[in-house]
Formats: structure tokens, sequence, C-alpha cells
């Protein structure tokens, strides 16, 4: 199966206070492998960039303002997620501003199944920080180079979370000597390691405080 990790970065949060998309970023997997397709631009979003956005990513107004609109980018970007299931961090905010580029245009929203890694992380670990640089701490993902929100970047780390979310193996070729690392054979000659990871005792705490405080129907 193919589908896209997808990220965006705006002006600001709500789309109802008028902001906009300032950056695209797709990266193609196919039977969790990376295909090396990928989509990127900036765009200038055609009024200014929040102070608070701005300290999230960095793109200035002077930045953005050579860069493509989105309707001149829009049949590529479509053309590429076409008959793709999407895989989003924060599925909601990404949507509702993609729709909202596409609206303004005359376009209708898109209607790619979606996959919304936030929701997976918030069942998979209730009580936990569930951000992406959370979730990268937890399955040692390295994200050094994420020093400020980038499209692209957020979207290479979310193919290696996604994967440890879905209890996947993903192919590896550098973890021989590390601890909490199984190692599996697989078909042909490749070697995949799969992270084992433990909660911690803090986490299991508020594991047993949201089972007992959360669910409707308990026996403790």
């Amino acid at each position: 199966m193919k589908e896209v990790i997808l990220d965006t970065e705006t002006t600001g949060l709500m789309v109802k206070d008028g902001h906009r998309i300032v950056e695209i970023g797709c990266v193609e997997i196919e039977n969790l492998i990376p295909t090396k397709k990928k989509f990127h631009c900036y765009l200038n979003p055609e009024r200014k960039v929040s102070e608070k956005a701005l300290e999230v990513h960095g793109y200035t107004d002077k930045f953005l303002s050579d860069k493509k609109k989105f309707i001149e980018i829009v049949d590529e970007f479509l053309n590429f997620i076409d008959g793709k299931r999407l895989v989003i961090h924060n599925a909601e905010f990404d949507l509702s501003h993609i729709n909202n580029e596409l609206q303004i245009i005359g376009k209708n929203s898109i209607k790619n199944d979606v996959v919304d890694t936030l929701s997976l992380a918030r069942d998979k670990f209730p009580g936990s920080s569930i951000s992406l640089d959370a979730l990268c701490k937890r399955y040692r993902v390295d994200n050094s180079k994420r020093e400020q929100h980038s499209a692209l970047v957020d979207c290479d780390l979310l193919v290696k979370v996604y994967i440890n979310l879905i209890d996947q193996k993903e192919p590896k070729l550098d973890f021989k000597k590390d601890e909490g690392y199984k190692k599996t054979k697989l078909q042909g000659n490749i070697s995949y390691f799969k992270k084992v990871i433990k909660p911690t005792q803090k986490e299991l705490e508020n594991h047993e405080r949201y089972i007992k405080t959360s669910l409707k129907n308990n026996y403790f």
C-alpha cells in the first residue's frame, strides 16, 4: 500500500482567523518503506506570519514573499497524494488548512483516507506526552536536526515514528550493538531491528490513574 506522510507549516493556528499555509512537505512510503518520492514547497501566504508561528518555523514574510502561491502548485500536490492514504500528526489541523486553501481557489476538499498518528499515540500512551518530539525520544529517533519545525524534516521523522506506533519492523543497518533491539531475519538477506520499549514507572502510574478516573466502567 502506498501512503503519504504529510505535514504543513502555517502563518498561525486557526483557519477562522485567516491563517494560511506557508510550507507543505510529503514523503511517499510503500509497504512502510520510503520510495524516495517527495513533494515539498514553500508558499506565499499572501498575509503576514504571526509572531508565534515565526517562533515555531522561522519563515519570515520576506523569505516567503517571492514563493509560489497555493494555486500554482495545487495540481502537482493533488497528483502526488492522489489515491494514497495520508499519515499526519494532528490531522485535524493540517487538513483544515489544506481544505481551506482548496476552498479559496474553488476546489473540493480532499477525500483521502487518513491515519492520525496523534490519535494512535494517545490511545497507545494515555497520560504521556505525544508530541512528535516526545515520540521521537520514546522510540530513539534522532531529531537533532529539528531545531525549528520544518514540514519535510518532520515528515522524515514521522515515517520512523509511524512505523513504531503500528508495531511494525523498520529496516535498519546500524543498530546491531544497541541495547533494546531485537534482530529478526525476514525474507531475503535483509535484517530488521525492532526496538523493545518498556514503559517507565511514571508512565505506568499515569496509565493506572487514567484507567481509574477516565473510564466509565472500571473495577478498581
